[in-house]
């Protein structure tokens, strides 16, 4: 099956925390690191290693390639524990983020999303998973109920409705604009600048420095 008009997985997160983010990221490829996404990304090298093995009676698969039809979405998970039910094996999938805990649901709708990969490629429901933080060493398990999935389900349109339209969004100040690695490539001040000049001006002089 040709899987072209497919998406990232991913890519949800971008479209939940940003728009105009998610855009330059997946329209125009635009990426930069900082601290945040370096340390996520060391968290994920540490188990992200494709390949299985089996612990207490579970079988765990590692960096398992993901996709789902109905989503169009692609991607892998970092982790699947398969327990045994009523003679047959149901995945439980385990996001791994390098934060705390959030107070929006980006990080529930991509579990969630995975989940429905899952579901399509073993036939069989998956009602939970859960999400391990590195900054507070804690596995949060997640319910997969339908308000979860309505929401994952509407995430994924509005990340296809963006990418068909392939415009980016214009720059708005907020205060998560401070931990995006994107920032001095978006260039949110400009929405609070009403003279692109001034704007220049004060960059050059260091107004929007991180300090």
């Amino acid at each position: 099956m040709e899987t072209d008009d497919y998406l990232p997985i991913s890519g949800l997160q971008h479209q939940l925390f940003c728009e105009r983010q998610c855009a330059l990221i997946h329209v125009e490829q635009v990426w930069a690191e900082n601290h945040l996404t370096v340390e996520g990304k060391h968290l994920h090298e540490k188990v992200d290693k494709p390949g299985s093995q089996e612990r207490k009676g579970v079988r765990i698969a590692r960096r398992l390639p993901l996709r789902s039809d109905h989503l169009k979405l692609t991607g892998f998970a970092d982790v699947v524990e398969f327990h045994a039910d009523a003679g047959r094996e149901v995945p439980f999938p385990v996001e791994y983020k390098r934060g705390k805990r959030k107070s929006w649901r980006h990080d529930e709708v991509q579990l969630c999303a995975q989940a429905i990969c899952l579901e399509e490629a073993f036939g069989v429901a998956v009602p939970r998973g859960a999400l391990f933080y590195g900054a507070s060493r804690r596995r949060l398990d997640v319910e997969l109920d339908e308000k979860l999935r309505g929401a994952t389900e509407a995430a994924a349109r509005r990340f296809h409705q963006l990418m068909r339209q392939g415009i980016t969004p214009p720059p708005v100040l907020l205060p998560k604009c401070q931990s995006c690695s994107l920032r001095t490539t978006c260039m949110p001040e400009l929405s609070h600048t009403p003279d692109a000049s001034a704007y220049l001006k004060k960059l050059a002089a260091g107004e929007f420095s991180d300090e």
